[in-house]
């Protein structure tokens, strides 16, 4: 066996590498603060421990391969940088040199903790450049030594990953004091000799939201990548499943996680972006702690010497007011409802909602707004219960009718139609009504649910009239219901049978042949309001339960103390008595269907 020997020369390479690792390490190592800026300086980071490498061979490889660019990644030995404001805990990596933790502090989560905006790497922040030798850097891989400068209203933060002290990449960060608009200023100095200056910086925005509320499904709902383009416009990308588009001309994109949302708005408008949008809340690997994972790329304007962008990012509660304070239209990004429901709950509901809930009590100020919109309905509630009336008045009539004509369609809807112009009845004026409170019916719908102010705020069970009001955990799920029982759906749906029942109970429901029963099907919207409104937010059931029981009252007000049925029986008996008028339209719709009816009988022969 060959006897091993000394080499010399592996020696001396060995420890001409040494030196050259150490000198590498010094260079990147922190920058001395001038004098005179140490007075208005704090360096917040922990005394260093340990060196951050990861994958530390793969890292020195590409320390080795970029060369001249080796030094933006070659790791040091700083810890992050730990950071608070009023309204927000901060925390800045070293690596990448972007922010490893936002936790907004004034709100918890369904775990009693902190907000997390941003943690445990659900969100990256990244541009890629490209020198002029064709190499990509990212700067997620780059180490960046940090400055931190206190100010008044405002802690600047410079994350500075360099080759020398002329030649560098940062980010600079300009946190506030108080609030949740972050400035965020990427430049590079003396870089422009080594870059392809006619390829354009790529940049890279992705978020994995966490889920914050009880319900993931619930929450999942409202959980959406919205964005802004042209001048004024506003679109979505799906809300259930995998999209994804290629969009120009984008002002601000947000990542909205129901009740809080991280916007990126950029200095210029994005001439072309790629946006994605992945369901994750039913990944059973996640463990639930994700709703939705959004992705933005889009490249920046080529720029001629060194690199210079601006950017700002909102990380705050998806709150209409607070939106509406900042500049442009962030507000635009809550889904208030389309065209004329939008305004009704922008012009309306947000004002009314609003001046109640300043002296009120959350719930209170639900059943009050509830019922200020019952009784500005009251007249169409009224109008509504005296068509009932008269086409109860009328059902024997009609029964008679349709016995007589039962073999004759067109003769009994002519007979029909003409006892209804007689008695001074109209069978579609009951729907008119219920067309007319539709917008205000989904203008709710749409309010309730986005209404921050109500995030936390308990009323009588419920503890967050945001979400459901668990009465009971069953230890199991029940599809399309859930694994809880919430009483306020339960109370809403008890009143809308009863409500179904009286208005059902007053206007004919002929059965006819080969159709169902009109009756079981209304009877069935109780069990559906039941199912469906289980897992949703408990101030929506509320405002259901509190409206059809002040629905119920005024329709037995009127029936006993405004409307006189006995007259109304007399009245229609009276207009049946008077000949039938001719011409007109009903005359004309009369002929045509005798015309209609020869027609057919001509064919039959």
């Amino acid at each position: 066996m060959e006897e091993k020997k000394f080499d010399p020369y592996q020696f001396i390479g060995f420890i001409l590498i040494a030196m050259i690792l150490t000198w590498m390490l010094y260079r990147n190592g922190p920058q001395e603060v001038p004098a005179e800026a140490k007075a208005a300086t704090e360096q917040i980071v922990t005394p260093p421990e340990e060196v951050i490498v990861q994958d530390s061979i793969q890292q020195q490889q590409k320390v080795l391969a970029y060369g001249d660019l080796g030094a933006l990644f070659m790791p040091n030995t700083l810890s992050n940088t730990v950071l608070s404001t009023e309204d927000m805990n901060l925390e800045l990596q070293s690596k990448g040199g972007g922010i490893s933790k936002l936790q907004l502090k004034e709100f918890e989560n369904y775990q009693d903790q902190p907000v997390p905006m941003i943690q445990e790497g659900n969100s990256e922040f990244n541009l890629t450049l490209k020198t002029k030798d064709g190499r990509l850097l990212n700067t997620k891989e780059f180490f960046f030594t940090p400055t931190v400068i206190e100010g008044d209203t405002s802690i600047k933060v410079i994350m500075k990953a360099a080759l020398s002290d002329r030649q560098y990449v940062a980010f600079e960060y300009d946190f506030p004091r108080k609030g949740y608009l972050v400035k965020v200023y990427f430049k590079t100095v003396g870089m422009g000799g080594l870059l392809d200056e006619s390829e354009a910086p790529q940049v890279y925005w992705t978020t994995q939201a966490y889920r914050n509320s009880r319900s993931i499904d619930y929450e999942n709902r409202y959980t959406e990548y919205t964005f802004g383009y042209e001048e004024d416009r506003v679109d979505y990308l799906s809300l259930s499943g995998d999209d994804q588009e290629t969009r120009e001309g984008i002002r601000w994109i947000s990542y909205r996680q129901h009740f809080f949302s991280a916007i990126l708005i950029p200095e210029n408008v994005i001439s072309s972006a790629n946006l994605k949008s992945q369901d994750l809340s039913g990944e059973e690997q996640l463990e639930e702690r994700y709703t939705k994972r959004f992705e933005t790329s889009y490249a920046l304007p080529v720029q001629q010497g060194d690199l210079s962008s601006r950017f700002q990012f909102y990380y705050g509660p998806t709150d209409y007011k607070t939106l509406q304070n900042l500049d442009g239209d962030l507000e635009a990004s809550i889904p208030m409802g389309w065209g004329i429901f939008g305004w009704i709950n922008r012009v309306i509901f947000l004002p009314l909602f609003g001046f109640l809930s300043s002296f009120l009590s959350y719930g209170i100020a639900i059943i009050v707004m509830t019922l200020i919109v019952r009784l500005a309905m009251s007249p169409v509630t009224y109008k509504s219960y005296v068509s009932q009336i008269k086409m109860k008045v009328l059902r024997p009539d009609i029964e008679v009718i349709n016995d007589k004509y039962k073999d004759d369609a067109v003769k009994r809807q002519q007979e029909t139609m003409s006892l209804y112009s007689r008695a001074g009845a109209n069978p579609m004026s009951g729907c008119v009504p219920a067309l007319i409170q539709l917008p205000v019916f989904y203008a709710l719908f749409s309010f309730f649910p986005v209404a921050f102010v109500l995030r936390d705020k308990s009323f009588l069970w419920a503890d967050d009239l945001s979400s459901f009001d668990s009465v009971l955990d069953l230890g199991f799920s029940i599809p399309f219901y859930g694994d809880h029982v919430s009483l306020f759906p339960i109370l809403a749906s008890i009143a809308i049978f009863f409500y179904t029942k009286m208005t059902t109970g007053q206007q004919p429901m002929p059965q006819q042949p080969g159709m169902p029963n009109m009756k079981i099907i209304m009877y069935l919207m109780p069990l559906m309001m039941l199912f469906f409104f289980n897992n949703y937010a408990s101030g929506l059931s509320l405002y259901y339960f509190v409206s059809n029981l002040l629905t119920i009252f005024l329709m037995l007000v009127i029936k006993n103390y405004i409307v006189d049925d006995a007259k109304i029986h007399a009245k229609i008996e009276e207009n049946k008595k008077k000949p039938k008028k001719a011409g007109g339209f009903s005359a004309r719709l009369q002929k045509a269907m005798e015309e209609a009816e020869k027609q057919k009988k001509a064919r039959g022969k």
